[in-house]
């Protein structure tokens, strides 16, 4: 571990945190070397550890750069924790490697690099601009339970409410800039479970198949038209997910049919609305509906934050960036509940993949538009 200089450049932060393996959940050395880049920049350091396994333990950090008196607070969130990086990569996956224009490595788009953008983003913002913060987990892309959750429950804890958060999720599509996300669908996955009577094949009155009763509820819920979407919004769409019988014989009903649904939702609806409806629909054909929401929509409506960073990448890349709330769901889900907040990133197309990689020359153009929508922030 090494200490953070004002020298470096976002592009060798984000070879420092690359180089710690940190497939989820993310504790220890990744978090050292981001607090070494953090402690000489004013921040203090709050870490801290919870939940237990199955979806835990998971390490978090709540940096904070304080500001004068009454001043404005601005957030950068984010994960540490990536991906496995699974076979056949070029280069080690935790060996950042420079090959021409590219840096290499597990978490250079998805997302260390933008990590280290908001660090080296830090050195053009001076400390009596206001306070500064980074919200930052160890588990975004695994369960998500004791994360940027637990987070919010400590920011409450300790009266330390951002006026605004800028999430560094990978939003880009085909040039840094193209796009920022200023909202997110809900989500939602439902069991769904039919329970029958086992039986020989060649006696049925003595059995009960529940498959085409379970058959006949996904059919009526994969004819669901659950919306036409809205002006900020794709329509909602309900998709099967898994279907399971797990019959070895050939001769015999089974006893129990399951399936599993995921939904995704604008926001026209609720999570617990949407659980609801399918439960219903289930009761009809004898089964049972175990609805798990993994968050509800959220929109931030284009305005004043939205116009800060239009404005910055502009001045930084001559791109007028789209506003959209298409693709997954991340963390702004939680991080909606304290604040407004809006995601903006690298590129985003290799996340995820083998040999993810991220041009050196968006790093440092990201930091520095980082730089100008953190300073508007706190000027607004």
């Amino acid at each position: 571990m090494t200490d953070a200089s004002t020298c470096e450049t976002a592009t060798d932060l984000a070879e420092r945190l690359i180089a710690c393996p940190s497939v989820t959940p993310a504790q220890g050395l990744v978090f050292d070397e981001l607090e070494a880049m953090l402690v000489p920049l004013g921040f203090e350091i709050d870490r801290f550890v919870r939940g237990e396994a199955p979806d835990g333990p998971v390490e978090n950090m709540l940096a904070v750069r304080p500001g004068p008196a009454g001043s404005r607070h601005f957030a950068f969130a984010g994960h540490l924790d990536v991906v496995p990086p699974g076979e056949g990569w070029t280069s080690a996956p935790f060996a950042p490697e420079r090959r021409g224009d590219l840096l290499y490595g597990r978490g250079a788009v998805d997302m260390k690099g933008s990590i280290a953008s908001m660090v080296a983003a830090l050195g053009q913002v001076p400390a009596d601009a206001g306070t500064i913060s980074f919200i930052i987990t160890g588990d975004e892309e695994g369960p998500a339970v004791y994360g940027t959750r637990a987070l919010i429950d400590r920011m409450r804890e300790r009266d330390l409410a951002p006026d605004l958060c800028l999430v560094g999720e990978p939003t880009s599509v085909n040039r840094l800039g193209d796009m920022v996300k200023i909202g997110r669908r809900g989500s939602v996955n439902i069991w769904l479970e039919v329970e029958g009577v086992q039986g020989h094949v060649a006696y049925p009155h003595n059995a009960d198949n529940p498959i085409p009763r379970l058959v006949a509820m996904l059919a009526e819920l994969d004819a669901l038209v659950l919306d036409e979407g809205t002006d900020w919004f794709q329509a909602s769409n309900l998709e099967i997910t898994d279907l399971e019988v797990g019959n070895p014989a050939h001769n015999v009903i089974p006893a129990l049919a399951k399936a599993r649904i995921s939904i995704r939702f604008n926001d026209m609806h609720t999570g617990a609305e949407l659980g609801a409806k399918v439960s219903e629909i289930a009761a009809r054909h004898g089964g049972r509906a175990i609805p798990v929401i993994s968050g509800e929509s959220f929109l931030t409506p284009p305005g004043a934050f939205s116009a800060m960073i239009t404005e910055a990448i502009r001045a930084e890349t001559g791109i007028e960036p789209e506003l959209s709330t298409s693709g997954g769901t991340s963390d702004a889900r939680f991080l909606k509940d304290v604040c407004p907040v809006i995601e903006f990133g690298l590129c985003n197309a290799t996340m995820h993949k083998r040999d993810e990689a991220v041009a050196m020359a968006d790093l440092e153009a990201l930091a520095r538009i980082y730089a100008r929508v953190a300073q508007a922030a706190l000027r607004s």
